[in-house]
């Protein structure tokens, strides 16, 4: 039986950011130009934000997407500012973005990349 190898990553952040739906193709574009390598989408449903910027009259929509992506620590400034001009997140009730410390991740790491780092299989 082979032995399989867990490589863990504990330099990477999680950068998640919320924004009006048919957005998140332009705002992962985005992401991966400035060097991000993946994402994860999914939909939600806000609640509250839109009644209390109905006050001002401006329209949101509740329904939202999710986007989800591991960012080595290097390059989280740079693909923070590119995800939150893309998703337009300056303008009131656009949505939000938010980096999280990982303590750990796991993936599967090609053994060329790997070789790159110095790190035995």
């Amino acid at each position: 039986m082979s032995q399989r190898n867990i490589i863990t990553l504990s330099d990477v952040s999680l950068v998640t950011c919320m924004v009006q739906r048919k957005l998140a193709d332009d705002v992962i574009r985005s992401a991966q130009d400035v060097g991000a390598q993946g994402a994860t989408v999914h939909f939600a449903h806000g609640v509250g934000a839109h009644e209390l910027l109905g006050i001002l009259s401006v329209a949101v929509d509740v329904e939202k997407e999710v986007i989800n992506i591991l960012v080595p620590d290097g390059e989280i400034d740079q693909v923070f500012e590119s995800m939150f001009l893309a998703g337009k997140l300056d303008t009131p009730g656009m949505g939000y973005i938010y980096v999280t410390k990982l303590e750990k991740a796991a993936t599967y790491v090609h053994p060329e990349v790997l070789a790159e780092l110095g790190i035995k299989t």
